[in-house]
């Protein structure tokens, strides 16, 4: 029983090697096939963006990506009728963020939105017609340089965040934040000094 045991950790350092070399050409491979993918989708792509997994781009396309962008897997972009999305230089995107523009959504150099953000311009009229078919009301979307949106969190339409602003992690932004503020919450709101660091480490 104990000789099974004793090998196992002596396999694992064996085939460390081999491991990384399998994997590591593959993950080249693979953010090349992306980029290439991602370039042809948009027309336009800067060699400096990164791209992680090909983003699932939807509607008219008019989008408009930096350079230095680092881009996760599973981002989904839309932009539909007059809407547009420009994502300044040295963003990053983590995994399954939503970007939906039906107006326009632009997002400042340097930011950072954490995994599952979602930042939408639009709403759902609501006249009475079957929702599905009812329309959309757009108001555009600014987000300025630097500013950190925490896991969840959800950016609604006419907002504008200013430069250096903190957005905490599941919280639902529907009115203006300042430069450099830290909100968080069920609507957004100043948060206490107090608890400022701890929305910074969601």
């Amino acid at each position: 029983m104990t000789r099974p045991l004793a090998l196992k950790p002596l396999l694992s350092l064996t085939l460390k090697p081999l491991a990384w070399l399998a994997d590591r050409p593959w993950s080249v491979l693979s953010r090349v096939w992306a980029h290439a993918r991602l370039r042809q989708g948009l027309g336009r792509l800067d060699p400096s963006v990164v791209v992680l997994g090909m983003p699932e781009l939807h509607g008219t396309r008019r989008i408009r990506l930096g350079r230095g962008l680092y881009l996760y897997r599973e981002l989904y972009l839309e932009t539909q009728e007059a809407g547009r999305i420009e994502i300044g230089d040295g963003v990053v995107m983590s995994r399954g963020v939503h970007v939906v523009s039906f107006a326009q959504v632009s997002i400042g150099a340097g930011s950072m939105i954490g995994e599952y953000a979602s930042v939408r311009d639009a709403n759902h009229r609501r006249d009475g017609a079957e929702l599905r078919h009812a329309g959309h009301s757009a108001s555009p979307v600014r987000i300025g340089q630097n500013v950190w949106i925490g896991r969840g969190a959800a950016v609604l339409a006419g907002v504008t965040i200013g430069d250096g602003a903190v957005v905490a992690a599941n919280a639902v932004v529907t009115r203006d934040v300042p430069a450099g503020a830290t909100v968080g919450g069920v609507p957004a709101r100043p948060l206490p000094r107090r608890a400022e660091r701890q929305a910074v480490q969601s």
